[in-house]
């Protein structure tokens, strides 16, 4: 009986900490590399993982997402349009990101087809890759 209070417990301090984790939806302050996984689309693009998360001092953050193409002209996120750097070969955006324990919805911009074509994709983080940049 003991066992069964002890585990039940431990369970109990598991989910607290995990409720606990999920309030913090972004790290504090600085520069970081997260690993990020592209889905949606042909499957043929592809972005850079680990991707580069900044977390400002107002507590906002941007995801820098490098493609695997320089043919994408413009990213929408949350109805806002972003342009892109083009540099080496690759589309740059620097896009805001409000929580990395969501996976968050965009839609890229294509201009390798013979004619534009916007395309929804899913950004999914992981939290647990979170590593400050030295």
């Amino acid at each position: 009986m003991k066992r069964i209070i002890v585990w039940l417990l431990i369970a109990a301090m598991c989910l607290t900490f995990a409720a606990c984790g999920a309030k913090n939806p972004l790290p504090e302050e600085g520069s970081y590399m997260i690993d990020v996984t592209l889905t949606g689309g042909t499957g043929k693009a592809t972005i850079a993982s680990p991707a580069q998360l900044v977390v400002f001092p107002d507590g906002k953050a941007s995801l820098v997402v490098i493609w695997s193409s320089d043919k994408y002209d413009y990213m929408l996120v949350n109805g806002e349009r972003y342009e892109p750097a083009i540099s080496d070969g690759h589309s740059t955006f620097v896009i805001p990101v409000e929580n990395i324990r969501k996976p968050l919805s965009v839609v890229a911009d294509t201009v390798a087809m013979s004619t534009p074509h916007e395309i929804e994709y899913t950004i999914t983080f992981d939290p647990a890759s979170l590593a400050p940049v030295a």
